[in-house]
């Protein structure tokens, strides 16, 4: 095991070809093939009164001596996360091909409540709405379920252009799942911090972190909580909270209004209640697979309306054993009134005093922005990566929006933006000559950035 020569000043290409991704993809399956070992691990912590049970996916070279190291001199470790819809199986080809053709050690963390602790196999039954009006909800330990009795159901069409009619649980006060939902920013913050501390001892790894769309805001709210975290992976990976809610704010201006300053706080158009929780369904595909058909397609797309829609309703119908429920745009879009009512409710359980309290709300309104002050780990170095045809996540928006918003930060990070000439949100959907998609060409990419000292500061 050798750490790699580092090569002073490297930055990644800005803009990767279509058949750049093509060769690195073909390059990637010419790798050899190292056999890997995969495990789970699901442990219990205590946090604001009550129990949590955390799980993770483990994916690593079975030969120890074939893990990768880095330009720093450590063993390379990702932690990834997940969208928050779904569950480690999300990222699981990802984690495979690190830990197969490149020789990381892999930790795929699943947010708090999303793992269907009752199955072995994880699969969630039946759908997320139930014709007997239930619906379908977290799990925070096993063996505590929420009862019919504890929410109530509504639908919502406040977003309709965007979201279709969204089904949601509003939590009744009082209730275990109201204060569940009121305290599971800490178990989410510190489940994960744990999660690390287990798999990736400081002294052995960096760590390297990638967060799937709304997955993003999690990773960069741990990177400057967890001690040896070198970089974040921001491929298709939102950013905090705070600059995830003026990236909305710019793009629903279409960033043309007259006057408009792109980088200066404005109030958030979300107002999604911190005991709200937003069912899944077809729609949720549809919201993706429409730009992204226009994207390859062209406006000839809606000439085959009907069969993409059999395709997203099919693809739904393979999803159904994944979680399919959110509760985190309090964080993702940094919603202050939700996240300080949470932290109110949260205190009030546990009889803080004024004191406790203001500190724990303070705690719930640090997790959408980074970190500041002289004792503070700064945020680490940020390469982000995005593909040609995603919904989300434009060039404009990170040139205008994010990357300025990370340039303002106190120190401000190394950062770098790679634009994909390929691929969707979803960076491992195939394509022609791409069996993988461009997660190859991003994977290939992330991997020459750690061992070329991109993260190095």
């Amino acid at each position: 095991m050798t750490s790699p020569a580092r090569v002073d000043h490297w930055s990644p290409p800005r803009e990767v070809s279509r058949d750049d991704c093509v060769r690195e993809s073909a390059e990637l399956f010419a790798r050899p093939d190292t056999p890997i070992a995969r495990r789970e691990d699901v442990f219990r912590i205590h946090e604001v009164g009550f129990d949590w049970d955390i799980g993770v996916r483990i994916y690593e070279p079975e030969d120890h001596t074939k893990s990768a190291v880095g330009a720093d001199g450590k063993k390379i470790g990702g932690f990834f996360l997940h969208g928050g819809q779904d569950d480690w199986r999300q990222l699981e080809p990802w984690a495979e091909i690190m830990a197969r053709r490149f020789g990381w050690k892999v930790v795929v963390g699943t947010f708090p409540g999303r793992l269907y602790l009752q199955d072995p196999d994880r699969n969630w039954p039946g759908d997320t709405i139930n014709p007997d009006g239930s619906v379908r909800t977290p799990i925070w330990v096993k063996d505590e379920l929420i009862a019919r009795d504890e929410y109530d159901v509504m639908l919502d069409t406040s977003m309709r252009m965007r979201y279709g009619t969204r089904t949601v649980v509003h939590a009744k006060p009082g209730t275990n799942f109201y204060h569940r939902m009121a305290a599971w920013p800490v178990a989410m913050e510190q489940g994960m911090k744990e999660a690390m501390r287990r798999h990736f001892p400081p002294d052995e790894y960096s760590i390297y972190l990638q967060g799937h769309s709304t997955g993003g805001p999690m990773v960069c709210m741990l990177s400057q909580r967890v001690p040896n975290v070198a970089g974040i992976l921001a491929a298709e990976n939102s950013p905090f909270g705070a600059i995830s809610q003026q990236q909305h704010a710019w793009s629903g201006s279409l960033g043309k209004v007259e006057g408009y300053d792109r980088v200066t706080t404005k109030p958030n158009a979300r107002h999604d209640p911190f005991y709200e929780l937003y069912l899944r369904s077809w729609r949720d595909l549809a919201r993706y697979r429409g730009p992204e058909a226009l994207g390859k397609e062209g406006p000839n797309a809606l000439m085959r309306l009907p069969w993409l829609m059999e395709e997203i309703l099919e693809q739904w119908s393979r999803q159904s054993v994944r979680p399919l429920f959110k509760c985190e745009y309090v964080i993702t879009h940094n919603v202050e009134a939700s996240l300080r009512a949470a932290a109110q409710t949260t205190a009030t359980r546990l009889q803080l005093d004024a004191g406790a309290t203001a500190a724990l709300v303070a705690r719930y309104l640090s997790y959408p922005r980074e970190l500041s002050g002289p004792d503070v780990k700064p945020v680490p170095p940020v390469l982000f990566g995005i593909s040609r045809n995603s919904r989300d996540h434009s060039r404009d928006v990170y040139t205008d929006v994010i990357m300025p918003l990370f340039g303002r930060m106190q120190p401000a990070p190394r950062t770098a933006l790679q634009h994909f000439q390929a691929g969707v949100h979803t960076l491992w959907t195939p394509e022609p000559d791409l069996p993988m998609g461009i997660l190859p060409a991003v994977a290939s990419s992330w991997d020459r950035a750690i061992k070329l000292g991109f993260f190095i500061t």
